[in-house]
């Protein structure tokens, strides 16, 4: 490890990074070109898998709750199940349907399924703890059946509007990136416009491995990703992230894995052991490393998608329940992805 301290430099990272900018840069944003989607044969493959994952949800849900043991306290009892709350709470944000208007929709097929419920009821569920447990059940579930266990994975995080007046696309845009680091992205009013989450998709299976959300920051639902991935036992062996994450201290959170990230213009060789091997890599073999790099384009991929089926916003206002209604939107990304065809 000697070696890399008296071989590489700091300049030579800023050098590497013009030749990027000056000669690879063309090459690579034109071998990526969005090739145009025939959206008839996407409408017909995207209700495919709706149709698998409705088939096989309910027998998923069981499993997750069947290893729920509930001791009954005082106070009144649930009207529904664990197993129906989970349901509805999962169909509602399938269906982006108001509160009102689910518990509308359940009173019309109550005499089918003897769950007639108010829209209180529905709001609840997001802050329902047995359910939040089933939640987190389903999500370990769903990737032991898909066979995830150590993950070549890619990392990004994206802002969910509050309110309807802002698009946090384009505010990213418009504010490059210290939008995602915005303690206080506020609407006029004081209230906050949008709530932050990042990640963790696994490139083989296209399943999140870990998601973490935060009112203040992104850097707020990277922490709280990188939780959940402890808690999932899933082992990473190399992870792609964008230029927020280009510090060494980022890098050193994941341990073992390999780490792929684009430095920043003014980056240094200062840092752990691993960010100087990170470095080295970066300029010695180029190329190989900004392949790897690039698959960080299916973070992006997996939020458009996400967004083009769940939708852009948030509609709950309370932090735990916005928290709440983004790990649904992860699981129906995954449930979607477990039975593809």
């Amino acid at each position: 490890m000697l070696i890399i301290s008296i071989m590489l430099h700091s300049k030579d990272i800023r050098e590497r990074l013009k030749d990027i900018e000056e000669f690879l840069g063309e090459d690579y944003r034109s071998s990526r070109e969005e090739k145009k989607r025939d959206w008839r044969t996407y409408e017909q493959q995207l209700g495919s898998r709706i149709k698998n994952a409705m088939l096989n949800l309910e027998p998923l849900i069981e499993e997750a709750v069947s290893t729920i043991q509930i001791s009954k306290g005082p106070g009144r009892p649930h009207e529904m199940t664990l197993k129906q709350r989970v349901t509805l709470l999962l169909v509602k944000e399938l269906f982006g349907e108001s509160n009102r208007m689910m518990s509308n929709m359940l009173l019309m097929f109550s005499l089918l399924s003897g769950i007639e419920v108010s829209y209180k009821t529905v709001e609840r569920l997001y802050s329902d703890e047995e359910v939040e447990l089933a939640l987190h059940n389903l999500h370990i579930l769903i990737l032991k059946k898909k066979g995830v266990k150590i993950s070549d994975a890619t990392g990004d995080g994206t802002g969910y509007s509050l309110t309807i007046s802002r698009h946090y696309a384009s505010d990213v845009e418009k504010r490059g990136e210290d939008a995602k680091a915005a303690e206080t992205t506020k609407k006029g009013d004081g209230k906050r416009a949008f709530v932050y989450t990042f990640r963790l998709l696994d490139l083989r299976s296209w399943m999140y491995v870990a998601c973490g959300s935060s009112m203040k920051s992104e850097k707020g639902a990277f922490d709280r990703a990188m939780e959940m991935l402890g808690r999932t036992g899933i082992l990473l062996a190399s992870v792609r992230l964008d230029k927020y994450y280009s510090f060494p201290s980022y890098v050193d959170r994941f341990g073992e894995a390999k780490v792929y990230v684009i430095p920043r213009k003014n980056a240094t060789l200062n840092g752990s052991w691993k960010w100087k091997h990170t470095m080295k890599e970066f300029v010695d073999e180029t190329s190989d490393y900004l392949e790897e790099y690039y698959r960080r384009e299916h973070s992006e991929a997996g939020f458009s998608a996400d967004k083009r089926m769940l939708g852009w916003g948030v509609a709950q206002r309370l932090p735990r329940r916005i928290d709440c209604a983004l790990t649904c939107a992860g699981l129906w990304h995954n449930l979607l992805n477990l039975y593809p065809n």
